[in-house]
């Protein structure tokens, strides 16, 4: 099952796959046909069979999918069969929020370290986890296996932490910071940019309203 290729776009769509399949695991829903995910989900049924194609497939003409199974072989597919440490640089608000949100241990994701220059932060603890100090940082990466650093901190200091992380030998950076890293190309990095995120959000709720007013 290999991705020969396949699209970001593909890929950006299976955790929502992921997810609802879950839920029907949580509803004691066995299996289920591209016709009922479609409607679950909002999207057609022939893009649900097509993304899935990408992988080999994984219905049967007449049964559809194995809800488990699919689950299964998603989750492989998106690396969730081994779990993955993590660390939070910023400990601002969001920084602690994403430290407590605990779904993302139950996917997979350990919180190892949470870093802050705030002194009157240092020893407070989120989930068990204390805030160290920056200046711990370096230390505790070369000492610890580290698989992934989230960045919530300002974008004057991000490329130098990055940079540092990556000297280190950390390979994915969940950046959220407002800057495009420049690292080198065996370092992965997944930009959550909530500013943009909101503009598309603008945009659409412009076209809707003027779509409407016609």
């Amino acid at each position: 099952m290999e991705d020969r290729g396949i699209s970001q776009a593909v890929i950006r769509r299976l955790p929502r796959y992921y997810r609802y399949l879950g839920e029907l695991l949580e509803g004691g829903v066995e299996r289920i046909s591209s016709n009922d995910l479609s409607k679950r989900m909002n999207v057609t049924a022939s893009q649900i069979r097509q993304d899935l194609n990408n992988f080999g497939g994984f219905g049967q003409q007449g049964y559809g999918y194995n809800v488990k199974y699919l689950y299964t072989e998603i989750g492989k597919i998106l690396g969730l069969e081994e779990d993955h440490n993590i660390i939070i640089i910023g400990a601002g608000n969001l920084g602690q929020a994403l430290a407590n949100y605990a779904a993302f241990e139950k996917r997979g994701f350990i919180l190892k370290g949470i870093f802050d220059v705030n002194p009157r932060l240092a020893g407070v603890t989120i989930r068990g986890v204390p805030i160290r100090m920056m200046d711990e940082l370096r230390s505790f990466v070369a000492n610890n296996e580290v698989d992934i650093a989230a960045l919530t901190i300002p974008k004057d200091k991000a490329e130098e932490v990055a940079d540092m992380l990556v000297e280190n030998g950390v390979r994915a950076i969940w950046n959220f910071a407002h800057i495009d890293l420049n690292l080198p190309d065996n370092v992965i990095v997944e930009n959550v940019h909530l500013s943009e995120s909101l503009m598309q959000l603008s945009y659409n709720i412009s076209r809707y309203n003027e779509e409407h007013q016609k």
